[in-house]
């Protein structure tokens, strides 16, 4: 299937999307410590344990999604409660996609869906905390309606980090 995302036409292979499952968490693991790594994502410091990941991306989670592509796994988003309490309906997502699969409209297709899903869960909003000012998501995310509430300058390793929000909430008409 080929589709056009910012005037670019990419292919996206066919896929399959589905809820990770214990069996899949070694695999995230890897891929989410190549990542780390390579310092591609994630605030993490190298060499990332498997207690750090299992923390960060499973066991907090409401929500972990991965993406295959010839049963390879080529991505992943996770979604859970951005804050506790009566602040605990906005939500948080993180999102990888496997080096040799960037550019291609995975991740548009990853947090896409998390926006569907996000409010099945009981979530009204999401919010990012920390994006890299040098991420070239940003794009999509204000594509997708995502605004920038914030700056932290020099975050990490001395890149600004950049927070995103937006609402879950159906728009209305106006009257």
């Amino acid at each position: 299937m080929t589709r056009t995302i910012e005037s670019q036409q990419v292919v996206v292979w066919p896929y399959e999307l589905r809820p990770a499952t214990i069996d899949d968490h070694d695999e995230l693991f890897g891929a989410y410590r190549h990542i780390v790594e390579a310092g591609d994502g994630f605030p993490h410091t190298s060499p990332v344990s498997r207690e750090e990941f299992d923390d960060y991306w499973i066991a907090h989670s409401s929500a972990v999604w991965i993406v295959r592509v010839d049963g390879k796994l080529a991505g992943a988003y996770y979604l859970k409660p951005n804050f506790v309490g009566r602040a605990a309906h906005i939500s948080n997502a993180g999102y990888f996609v496997a080096e040799s699969y960037r550019r291609q409209g995975l991740g548009r297709v990853l947090v896409e869906h998390s926006l569907r899903e996000a409010p099945r869960l009981g979530f009204d909003a999401m919010q990012f905390n920390l994006v890299f000012a040098s991420n070239p998501a940003r794009q999509m995310y204000r594509d997708l309606g995502f605004h920038e509430v914030g700056r932290i300058p020099a975050a990490i390793d001395g890149e600004d980090a950049v927070v995103y929000w937006r609402s879950l909430l159906p728009k209305t008409a106006d009257p």
